[in-house]
Parts: structure tokens; sequence; C-alpha cells
């Protein structure tokens, strides 16, 4: 089994997470961001993952420190988890409806870290929760996973509907990406490692 678990601690704040990438879509999410830990949810439901987050951070300023901390320590965890990468198929990309949103998310397991980010929402909140906050957690995410992503946004005009196809896409993505492949001998690069 492919697990990891990881724990941070700062003043701001102290992130667990526990991550198994052979997992069935169970979440265990408590971040105190109810936006967020549904994201988590959706991420890890249909990434096909087991993941239990529990964050508390310094939420009366605001929620960027513990959302940025939590995709730091998830990245973490992936790469951890994905020990050497070897025998995994590395990349794929999803598509993903919700409703009248449809994303793409392509991942490449390629240990340089890389976000490109196009991704257009229709106002800067979804109840609490600041939109531009994604973005800081997807960064922080492929930065400490050795990830590259491009999320691009095709439409959509209601926004947790577009937020909801970019973590369904980045959870289907992501497992199609690591999944092993018996034709893959050691890593899948001309230069032997990743």
């Amino acid at each position: 089994m492919r697990k990891a678990e990881i724990e941070r601690k700062t003043e701001e704040t102290k992130v667990q997470v526990i991550l198994n990438l052979d997992g069935s879509g169970r979440a265990d999410i408590d971040t105190g961001i109810g936006f967020f830990d549904h994201m988590l949810g959706l991420f890890c439901r249909h990434g096909l993952m087991n993941l239990k987050v529990k964050a508390e951070g310094d939420t009366r300023v605001d929620f960027h420190h513990t959302v940025e901390d939590t995709g730091i320590v998830l990245g973490q965890a992936l790469s951890r988890a994905l020990r050497d990468r070897a025998g995994i198929r590395r990349y794929s990309t999803a598509f993903t409806p919700m409703d009248e949103s449809l994303s793409m998310v392509a991942v490449d397991i390629s240990g340089r870290p890389y976000l490109h980010y196009d991704v257009g929402f229709t106002g800067e909140r979804v109840g609490d929760f600041d939109l531009e906050l994604i973005e800081e957690f997807l960064r922080a995410f492929a930065v400490n996973g050795g990830l590259t992503i491009h999320i691009g946004l095709l439409h959509g005009s209601n926004n947790h509907h577009i937020a909801e196809s970019i973590f369904k896409g980045l959870g289907r993505a992501l497992d199609g990406a690591s999944q092993p492949d018996e034709r893959i001998r050691g890593v899948l690069s001309t230069k032997g490692v990743l």
C-alpha cells in the first residue's frame, strides 16, 4: 500500500495528513473551513484515495494559512507515498463536467513543480471562502508534491460548480497518473530518474 502520514506545526497552523493512494475514496476531513472540507472530500472520492486531514489554524485572521499549509502537507504526503515514482503512468488528463461547468486538469508526476492556473470565477467568494485560495492550495500542493499541474476552465458560471469540477478533476487526473502499469520498468523517463 502506498501510504504516508505527515504532520506540520507552525506558529500559524497545525496540519496532519494521512494518505493512502490505494484506497476507495474514504474521506475524514476537518480543517475548520466547511467549503474547503467539501472540496477535499470530492478530491479524494473521485481520486479513489483514502484521506484524513486534521487542520487547526489562525482562521480568526483568515483562511489563507490553513488552506496553504494543508496544500503543503498533502503534497509532502503524496510525494512520500509515491516513493521513487517507479512503475507509475506519470501523466493523466481529466475533463470533468459539473452541470454547466467544465474544467481540464492535466497532471505530470514529474518531480518538477509547476502550476498553470487559468480559471476565471464569476465572483470572489463562495459563502465565507475566498476563491483565490484555491490557487494558493494548488500551488502549495504542486510544489511540495513535485507535480506539474495545468488547470483550465473551459466554461462555467456557478462558482461552486467550477470549484467542484476542478477538485474532482484533480482527483481523477492524479489517480490516473499515479496508477502502476506493469509495462513500465523503473520510471517513465529517458533520464532514468524523476
